[in-house]
C-alpha cells in the first residue's frame, strides 16, 4: 500500500496532514514540536507518515500515548502519538538505534490505519 499527501492545513497546534491511502482519507495532526524534531533528526515527513500509517510495531507509551516504530537501516523512527477524540496527533519523533527500542515487530497496541 502507498499513501499520498493530498493537502495540509495550518492549525494553532501544528499542521494537519490530509492523506489518501488506497482511497481512504486520513487526517493526522503534527504538533509544532514534532515538526521541529523531524527537522532536527533529518527525517522527511514521508518517513514519519510511513511509520505512523504502516508501523512494524506499536507499543504503549506514557499518558495514554502510543509509539509507532519503523526501522531504517540500524535506526528506528519512533513516532509518539495520542488521540484528540479520534484525530491522531503526533507529539514527538526521534531516531535512535533500533537495538535499543525495537521489540521485534508485529505487536500492535494500536493502529491508526486498521
Amino acid at each position: 500500500m502507498k499513501f499520498q499527501i493530498i493537502g495540509t492545513e495550518e492549525k494553532p497546534k501544528g499542521r494537519l496532514y490530509k492523506i489518501d491511502v488506497d482511497s481512504l482519507k486520513l487526517h493526522l495532526l503534527f504538533t509544532h514540536h514534532s515538526l521541529d524534531r523531524i527537522s532536527v533528526w533529518g527525517l522527511s515527513i514521508e518517513q514519519v507518515l510511513d511509520a505512523l500509517i504502516f508501523p512494524e510495531e506499536v507499543v504503549t507509551g506514557h499518558f495514554n500515548r502510543f509509539i509507532a516504530h519503523k526501522r531504517h537501516d540500524k535506526h528506528v523512527v519512533r513516532a509518539v502519538y495520542e488521540y484528540d477524540i479520534k484525530l491522531p496527533v503526533l507529539i514527538t519523533v526521534y531516531y535512535p538505534s533500533a537495538d535499543r527500542y525495537f521489540e521485534g515487530g508485529e505487536k500492535y497496541a494500536d493502529k491508526i490505519l486498521t
